[in-house]
């Protein structure tokens, strides 16, 4: 779907938000964007983008804010606090979407900021990791109001192929927090599968060719087996290169835990896999693709 041209202000050009904001130069848009690490910015400026000196110095003349920050702090900090960004930008009235995967008190104290201000905004967590960014097929969940949401799609439609509205403020957040738990669980299953597979014997290529078809398929087997092998595109296949950092992992099943303890959610097998994960972050994979606890598992004795 085109959308008309638009001013987007985009804070947070790292990993994931350079890629996307390079989407959204190709797709048309005028994008300025801000960073606190200037090494960040070279991407954008190779992608046709321009350059702000702060996030409300980006924002001055945006139809869209967009942020993708680390942390639910952060968010707050450039929306509410040091940033200021709400303050900076409601005479204007833009569009704010926030992109960032944070806790879902954080996106929802964001949003009423902002609409006490006058202002729509969205919390549109991502699925699809930095290849989903560069090919801009990520999945969006979307929390917001209806009219909001529909006025930001044709923005989200330049960055990903699938746009879910999910509900109302926070359940973006709610939404990617449950994915990544499950995906953290399936993740260590497929690890332990193929590990016991090859102490029976088996081919790991034939395991996968055989169980992608079966009741065990999922996207972590077929699509990001951990093994190296069988899925030539999965980061197995580059030394875990990611991806989707361990680190950022195990900040979204904690996430996940802090969730479940607010709401008395039984989650005790997200619970036992995060444990894995900070233990191959503690082994020195903290900064490779999440699916490294394989490799974990594989230095483990029963």
């Amino acid at each position: 779907m085109t959308s008309p041209r638009a001013t987007i202000a985009f804070i947070g050009l790292g990993n994931m938000g350079a890629p996307m904001a390079a989407n959204l130069v190709k797709a048309g848009h005028t994008v300025t964007g801000y960073d606190i690490v200037p090494a960040a910015l070279q991407a954008l400026i190779a992608a046709g983008g321009k350059l702000a000196s702060s996030a409300a110095d980006a924002a001055k003349d945006a139809d869209v804010v967009i942020t993708m920050l680390p942390a639910g702090e952060h968010v707050r900090d450039v929306w509410l606090h040091q940033g200021g960004l709400i303050e900076a930008v409601k005479s204007r009235g833009p569009l704010l979407i926030d992109c960032s995967t944070i806790d879902v008190e954080s996106a929802r104290v964001v949003t009423a900021a902002a609409e006490a201000a006058g202002l729509a905004m969205l919390d549109a967590p991502v699925s699809g990791g930095t290849i989903g960014a560069q090919n801009g097929t990520l999945t969006f969940m979307v929390g917001g109001a209806e009219d909001a949401f529909a006025r930001g799609k044709p923005i989200l439609e330049a960055m990903g192929k699938n746009i879910f509205h999910a509900g109302g403020p926070g359940a973006g957040q709610a939404v990617k927090i449950c994915n990544n738990m499950m995906l953290a669980i399936n993740m260590v299953g497929v690890s332990e599968g193929f590990l016991l597979a090859r102490k029976l014997g088996l081919d790991w290529n034939k395991l996968h060719e055989i169980c992608s078809t079966a009741t065990s398929n999922s996207w972590a087997l077929s699509q990001y087996c951990p093994a190296p092998g069988p899925a030539p595109a999965a980061p197995s296949n580059r030394d875990y290169a990611p991806g989707f950092m361990t680190q950022l992992m195990v900040k979204d099943v904690k996430l996940s835990q802090a969730a479940a303890e607010a709401t008395g959610s039984p989650t005790p097998l997200a619970a036992l896999a995060l444990t894995f994960y900070e233990k191959a972050m503690q082994a020195g994979d903290a900064t490779k693709d999440f699916s490294v606890v394989f490799r974990w598992l594989a230095g483990q004795k029963r």
